[in-house]
């Protein structure tokens, strides 16, 4: 039953194709297009040195990851929309048997808590996981079930296996360094409380480390060889006062955060709560210790997330440089896998002592399983283009006929516009959105456009302290990326320095909407395009 329930889950994807909608932001704006383009740039094997010329005139390769990775192989090997699906089936497959595992083997191992078992798994399956950190997260109860096993001295070589494996359909960056790190923390912990070494449960962690560092060997090379800036040296996080610091760590254990949605705050937070009020009622303290732990887990990665961008932190990370370059705030990244082993054990202390026990059990998870429904693409993202809308490949072989040169002999930029619909398209693009490309190319780009800052605090704290979107903003468009050809928006004191553009190779801009005064920044509209069945209107403009 859960299977055929996973399955109807994933069918939107197998069934619409690229008229599936699917999320946007860090996926369609970004991911896809990446993937896409490492595929056809001939660089998937290319050196720790190498460039792709289509993006802001030379990204640097290791900027798209490891060629180790699994879901850069759905990629090459299969059309966007299959590999997606693919992926999406990959991941919440393995999440569930993780998690399934994870809870007979070492949490409600008897016969009378399978239900519990079966609803959790299913319902940590169905989370609306960040698409492209596959199994970074969800692959965090498989990875515990092994390191227990290895732990306890009963493992097999499937534990051996699953610490081999999950290293090519994860990501160290996005969940598993903490998650080491914790296995490290237990094991130290094991130590100090039962003076045993359990040399075995170390080299376990040391050894799925190791095989990280192995895939992940072109992030380690940056991270150790590479000297010259880029654009993660100036991520600067610590800038929260302490009150919103404190209600961000309320909102983050209430609602979670994007890349690591649990839609915990409905169901799963009261069934803590209510759990909690048994233990209290029945003083349970000792007999449910590991459910308290767990929750109180849960708040302090909510607070050690909010504290993170803290202003209090500015004496150190202006002393010690990498605490702004990689993002420690990600340990809340194990929520996940907390929140949902306490919701397994939530419902068990439930189950045990409540009046109607059993009753109230099923309700919890049919009533999660149903929250979690309500979150599947189709249903939050209708609103929002389909795949083939957002990328419009028609439109744009419209552009690119119409304009009549290779398509590497000019460069594009674009208003309004995410540059992953140009990229993928096959376009030349001196924008982009990527967290890892020279910081001189950050700064050379930034004249185009430095007016526009000016008159923008907001855009320019976003662009000047953090710059992953290299967009060209405006004052008057603000944050905004998208614009769809329904659009009333225009542009009528846009003031950009064509001269640094067309130093950059710079040709054409497509802009979702018009530049009313275009002639002054040395810009002619040449063309306009709408596609009848797709989101965008373009204005083609040429620099003069």
């Amino acid at each position: 039953m859960a299977f055929i329930i996973m399955s109807l889950y994933l069918s939107p994807l197998y069934i619409l194709g690229e008229n599936a909608h699917i999320r946007v932001h860090d996926n369609l704006d970004s991911n896809l297009a990446w993937y896409k383009v490492l595929k056809e740039s001939g660089e998937l094997f290319g050196s720790p040195e190498a460039t792709i010329p289509q993006i802001i005139n030379g990204v640097p390769r290791n900027a798209f990851g490891t060629e180790w990775s699994g879901i850069v192989w759905l990629h090459v090997l299969f059309p966007t929309m299959v590999a997606y699906a693919l992926s999406q089936t990959i991941t919440r497959v393995f999440a569930f048997i993780g998690m399934y595992l994870l809870l007979k083997t070492h949490f409600l191992k008897d016969q009378e808590w399978s239900y519990v078992r079966v609803g959790v798994a299913l319902a940590f399956s169905l989370t609306p996981f960040w698409p492209s950190g596959m199994l970074s997260t969800l692959g965090m109860p498989l990875a515990l079930w092994a390191f227990l096993n290895i732990r306890a001295h009963q493992n097999t070589w499937k534990d051996y296996v699953t610490l081999t494996l999950l290293p090519f359909y994860s990501s160290i960056v996005l969940g598993f360094f903490f998650f080491l790190f914790a296995m490290g923390a237990l094991w130290l912990v094991d130590l100090l409380r039962l003076k045993r070494w359990n040399l075995k449960f170390l080299i376990s962690i040391f050894y799925m480390t190791f095989i990280y560092l192995m895939v992940e060997y072109r992030l380690v090379y940056s991270f150790l060889f590479s000297s010259e800036a880029n654009s993660r040296d100036e991520y600067f996080h610590a800038r929260l006062s302490l009150w919103r610091s404190i209600r961000l760590t309320f909102k983050n254990f209430v609602l979670g955060h994007t890349h690591v949605m649990t839609v915990h705050g409905l169901i799963i937070l009261p069934v803590t709560f209510f759990a909690f009020y048994i233990i209290y009622k029945n003083r349970l303290w000792i007999k449910e210790k590991l459910f308290i732990y767990l929750m109180i887990l849960n708040f302090i990665l909510s607070t050690w997330y909010a504290f993170w961008f803290y202003k209090g932190w500015l004496p150190l990370t202006e002393r010690f440089h990498f605490l702004d370059t990689f993002n420690f705030a990600r340990f809340h990244f194990l929520r996940p896998l907390v929140i949902y082993v306490g919701f397994a054990l939530g419902l068990a202390i439930i189950w045990k002592y409540a009046y109607q026990s059993k009753k109230l059990v099923v309700f919890f998870l049919i009533a999660q399983l149903f929250v979690l429904g309500l979150f599947n693409d189709e249903i939050i993202y209708r609103n929002k283009p389909s795949v083939k809308e957002f990328y419009d490949p028609k439109l744009f072989e419209q552009i690119e006929q119409y304009i009549g040169l290779p398509k590497d002999e000019y460069r594009v930029a674009s208003i309004g516009l995410h540059p992953a619909v140009s990229q993928y398209n096959g376009f030349y693009t001196l924008d982009t959105y990527n967290n890892f490309y020279p910081l001189s190319y950050k700064y050379k780009f930034r004249e185009i456009f430095e007016k526009e800052l000016e008159k923008n605090k907001k855009i320019r704290e976003y662009f000047d302290e953090w710059g992953g979107r290299c967009y060209i903003f405006t004052d008057e468009l603000g944050k905004h990326y998208m614009f769809s050809k329904r659009t009333k928006k225009k542009l009528e004191h846009l003031e950009l320095n064509m001269i640094p553009f067309k130093e950059l190779g710079g040709a054409y801009i497509f802009s979702t909407v018009p530049i009313l005064n275009a002639d002054e920044n040395f810009l002619t509209l040449d063309s306009t395009f709408i596609s009848e069945t797709g989101y965008w209107k373009i204005y083609l403009y040429k620099t003069m």
